[in-house]
């Protein structure tokens, strides 16, 4: 099963699946997602930890001894199995595969892997895991999400903004989401719960924004000569 992002901490609310994948090339959002299904094997009853790194010269029976064994005292454990390389190899496909097809019903396996092209998503082993339980992309965020986003994370401090100041928002934080995330949490500590006012975001926040060509090319391809501006500028800075 696939799920968004946006929506992955409402379905570990709800239930805990065997098997989560999350693969993609959002550090922030691949980092929290990895903290939440985490926490949710703790609440779950998953006391124990096992960390694996699947880099070059892995034993891939390392994988197979932790995802066949109980926890050390008998209860359920959480196999946290990152593939930095986004590639497990022939006997690493084979593992996965197996392990997608007879799950461990005592464990909860989290496998942490980069962006994937469409062969890799194809493959047996990703669509085995996937099968078994979640696959959750975290992808960046497109500039017309941001202000959902952005708006999602001021409520979590009991905070909110005009659309104005959101659009404000995005523009100071755009392609950066760790910054934006420590913008936002600079803004629960120095500005107090409810409506913010738009001079006093304004007078708090820094201009974090991060730009490529790519994002220069949509800009004067649709015609926005004030964005497009800003972007040459930022990356002449750079």
């Amino acid at each position: 099963m696939d799920i968004a992002a946006r929506k992955l901490t409402d379905h570990l609310a709800r239930t805990l699946a065997p098997v989560y994948v999350v693969h993609g090339d959002e550090p922030l959002l691949a980092i929290e997602a990895g903290d939440a299904i985490r926490a949710a094997a703790r609440r779950g009853g998953c006391d124990e930890r096992e960390v694996l790194v699947a880099e070059r010269d892995f034993r891939w029976d390392a994988f197979v001894a932790a995802s066949a064994n109980l926890g050390l005292f008998g209860g359920r454990k959480l196999v946290d199995l990152g593939i930095p390389g986004g590639k497990p190899g022939t006997e690493g496909a084979k593992a996965l595969e197996a392990y997608g097809e007879r799950p461990n019903p005592d464990q909860v396996l989290l496998v942490t892997l980069p962006r994937l092209d469409r062969a890799a998503q194809a493959s047996g082993w990703f669509t085995a895991l996937a099968g078994a339980g979640v696959a959750v992309a975290v992808y960046p965020l497109e500039r017309n999400e941001l202000p959902a986003w952005i708006g999602a994370r001021l409520a979590r401090q009991q905070q909110r903004a005009a659309q104005e100041t959101l659009a404000f928002l995005t523009e100071r934080c755009e392609g950066n989401l760790f910054a934006a995330a420590q913008e936002i949490e600079k803004l629960g500590l120095l500005l107090p719960e409810g409506e913010l006012a738009p001079e006093a975001v304004q007078q708090a926040v820094a201009n974090v924004a991060r730009f490529d060509v790519f994002q220069l090319s949509e800009a004067w391809l649709a015609g926005d000569a004030a964005r497009a501006v800003r972007i040459i500028g930022a990356l002449q800075a750079e």
